[in-house]
């Protein structure tokens, strides 16, 4: 079957609109947006850590989502891992460069976040006394 070029383009724009589910844009943003994936990748601003090392930064992080963001981390590319045979078996974690690229981001929106919250609080308690 014979496509228009029309046709084709609007492929291509289905094919990378990260506002449908399919797309992998829309898929990275998922993960980009994830609360531990904000707070790993914060946490391993300033060098490698050890695992036991990011539990005590990510507060509040269970071992089992940790783990899970790791591997997502990982798999992204945003992150290595690092296995050191001992006893016990010493695994350290850090940023890639592609992990680096994202560092400057995530401080943006913590400085927006942190100068805007009055507002927002502000906000909330508007919208809550409507209700």
């Amino acid at each position: 079957m014979t496509r228009t070029a029309a046709e084709v383009r609007l492929d291509a724009r289905e094919a990378y609109n990260a506002n449908l589910r399919e797309c992998p844009g829309h898929q990275l943003l998922a993960t980009l947006s994830d609360k531990w994936v904000t707070l790993v990748i914060s946490a391993l601003a300033d060098g490698p850590l050890r695992y036991n090392e990011l539990g005590r930064v990510v507060v509040g992080a269970s071992p089992k989502m940790l783990t899970q963001t790791l591997r997502t981390l990982e798999r992204d590319g945003m992150l290595s891992r690092e296995v050191i045979v001992a006893v016990p078996v010493i695994v350290s974690y850090e940023l890639t460069d592609l992990g680096r690229d994202l560092l400057p981001l995530q401080r943006a929106i913590k400085a927006w976040a942190e100068h805007h919250i009055p507002q927002v609080h502000a906000a909330r308690a508007v919208y809550d006394g409507d209700r």
